[in-house]
């Protein structure tokens, strides 16, 4: 008689609930989701920017993501490059055209103006954390939506605030742990002075067309003043040995830089001076500056003022000055910096059901403790004993609440000290008052 011996089963891995199918769509190019992991990040910098500007009392303010096309073409500018090439445009049922907004200043500028605020506010001091839109090749650092923090000062030539801006943005990075942070500036003068310096520069540049970059060439005839903020390496030489703003700009001009400066020294702010720098938008004027990190290539952020923007919209004369920082480059520094941020535990107790009557009973003193301000936490999907346990002490909380059938019978709970393993038997309505009292 022959013995069949059955072959071992080959062990097969559960795979969860719909895998090996995937969704046949993923986020548009150059726009991404935001996890909870980036949150750690996110939410630090919210913080951060909050705290800043309540203490320079800057008000929050938010403007719709659309607006009309032409608030951006005479605002942003005709001839910058965000207008020319980054704007996404949304024709409506009219002849209208509305744009994704590409920046935050000139909606603040408008909102300041309609709803009447330079009436009331002066000088309005604003800040903001929204997603902008520019329609441009996604790369390291540049994105199609992304989140800008800013502060934007309306209503006020004082070079007091242009100090203020700066120092005030550099407390934002301190606070965020990111280290070295220093400020590079200039001034591009007012319109007044600057055309004298516009002729010198096309001077320069004049023999020089057949040797830079192809937007250069097309920046000469528009706004000169934007070659240099070309970032083509083969025009850097050139913008190296340009004519210098600070050799054109009038006595005006000086002295309110020089004011500037003398802000910035004595609140002991560190900065370099950099007669290259113009900023990409057309509309600044006088002083305009960049933020840079140590061991990171790119700029975090920048501003300047923009004096004439109001009355280039249609507004009111309305001399300004802000500054926007991009969300996801600040969070790229703080990686490269190796800046490690942690969750706060601020939830020491999990509250553990065993059976149906439990888990009602249990859902019922969530709410209570939910009520006396008192965090726990819970995993409802969870049945065993054993799998929630193995959860509390994965989140490294301090007690388990354990409810069971018996327990809910007879109006009690357990405590159990997740360090220690000493449990206790608690009053079902007591155990709030207990569990505020030990943690």
């Amino acid at each position: 008689m022959s013995i069949s011996i059955p072959r071992a089963k080959k062990k097969v891995e559960k795979k969860p609930a719909g895998s090996g199918k995937k969704i046949p769509f993923q986020s548009p190019k150059g726009m991404h989701d935001r996890l909870p992991a980036d949150f750690i990040y996110i939410d630090k910098i919210e913080k951060a920017l909050k705290k800043v500007s309540g203490f320079y009392g800057f008000d929050r303010i938010e403007t719709p993501v659309l607006e009309d096309i032409k608030l951006f073409e005479r605002g942003t500018g005709l001839t910058s490059e965000v207008v020319q090439k980054q704007m996404f445009t949304v024709k409506t049922k009219g002849d209208g055209v509305l744009a994704l907004r590409p920046e935050m200043t000139p909606g603040v500028v408008r909102a300041y103006v309609e709803h009447g605020l330079l009436h009331v506010v002066n000088p309005g001091k604003f800040f903001y954390m929204s997603p902008v839109f520019r329609y441009e090749q996604p790369q390291h650092g540049r994105f199609r939506q992304f989140y800008q923090i800013g502060f934007e000062v309306l209503n006020s030539d004082d070079p007091v605030y242009d100090a203020q801006i700066i120092n005030a943005s550099l407390k934002i990075f301190d606070e965020v742990r990111l280290k070295n942070v220093t400020v590079k500036l200039n001034t591009i003068g007012c319109k007044t002075c600057r055309a004298g310096y516009v002729k010198k520069l096309k001077e320069y540049y004049k023999n020089k067309l057949g040797l830079v970059c192809r937007d250069c060439v097309k920046r000469y005839a528009e706004n000169p003043l934007r070659m240099l903020d070309c970032k083509q390496d083969k025009c850097q030489p050139f913008k190296a040995e340009a004519p210098q703003t600070l050799d054109f700009i009038c006595n005006s001009c000086k002295t309110h830089f020089k004011s500037v400066l003398e802000f910035l020294d004595g609140a002991q702010v560190p900065y370099m001076i950099d007669p290259t720098l113009v900023r990409g938008l057309d509309y600044y004027a006088r002083t305009v500056f960049e933020f840079f990190a140590e061991g990171v290539d790119f700029a975090l952020g920048g501003g300047g003022r923009y004096d004439y923007l109001s009355e280039t919209m249609g507004g009111p004369k309305m001399p300004a000055i802000g500054l926007a920082c991009g969300v996801e480059r600040m969070i790229e520094a703080m990686k490269l910096q190796n800046i490690e941020l942690t969750t706060k535990q601020n939830c020491k107790a999990f509250l553990i059901y065993m059976g149906d009557q439990a888990k009602k009973q249990a859902m019922m003193l969530l709410d209570e403790f939910y009520k006396a301000g008192v965090p726990v936490r819970e995993s409802f999907a969870k049945e065993s004993l054993k799998s929630q346990l193995r959860l509390a002490d994965k989140e490294q909380v301090h007690f388990a609440l354990i409810l069971g059938q018996r327990e809910v019978f007879e109006e009690v709970i357990l405590l159990r000290d997740m360090k220690t393993g000493a449990q206790e038997t608690i009053p079902l309505k007591k155990i709030v008052a207990e569990l505020k009292k030990r943690i």
